[in-house]
């Protein structure tokens, strides 16, 4: 759609709601769910657009996509922001800690060498245009090789219980 009908469209009707391309969904919600999100905001579309933007950290400073929790004295752990971009790392696991927050796991058998390597790999081939998942990417880069050098950084293994199996 042309800017000219973007800006025709909302002149004989409801006023736009976002600056950005929008469309139409169909969503079944809780009724729970929908009182949250009244509270949020009394329109859905605009709570549902808020609600969206604070789980994937939109409107966070792009410098804390990577960080570093302390979790014992003296230990912490690297959480992440989202990215569809890592989950194509087979030996990697992001676990939700928090909403739109990720621990890092590893598959047994690999390490922070192995996952720097991967991550070099991941960044080549990753489309230039996908700003956000780079810009993690690197910014994780960056975190394992600081640790890396200064010799800081550990491995720990995490239990995982499989639910499918049931018992």
């Amino acid at each position: 759609m042309t800017d000219a009908k973007m800006n025709r469209k909302g002149a004989g009707g409801r006023p736009r709601k976002f600056k950005e391309a929008s469309r139409p969904v169909t969503v079944t919600l809780s009724e729970s769910a929908l009182k949250q999100l009244e509270i949020i905001n009394p329109d859905r579309a605009l709570a549902i657009a808020k609600a969206a933007a604070m789980a994937t950290r939109a409107h966070a400073d792009s410098k804390h996509l990577v960080e570093i929790v302390e979790v014992l004295k003296g230990t912490g752990l690297i959480i992440i922001g989202p990215s569809r971009a890592l989950r194509q790392i087979p030996f990697l696991h992001l676990v939700e800690v928090a909403p739109a927050r990720y621990l890092l796991a590893l598959t047994r058998g690999n390490d922070s060498a192995a996952l720097e390597i991967a991550l070099h790999d991941l960044l080549d081939d990753l489309p230039k245009d996908e700003h956000n998942e780079r810009l993690l990417i690197e910014q994780l880069l960056a975190q394992i090789r600081r640790l890396r050098k200064s010799r800081r950084v550990s491995m720990a293994e995490i239990l995982f219980v499989d639910l499918a199996a049931g018992g």
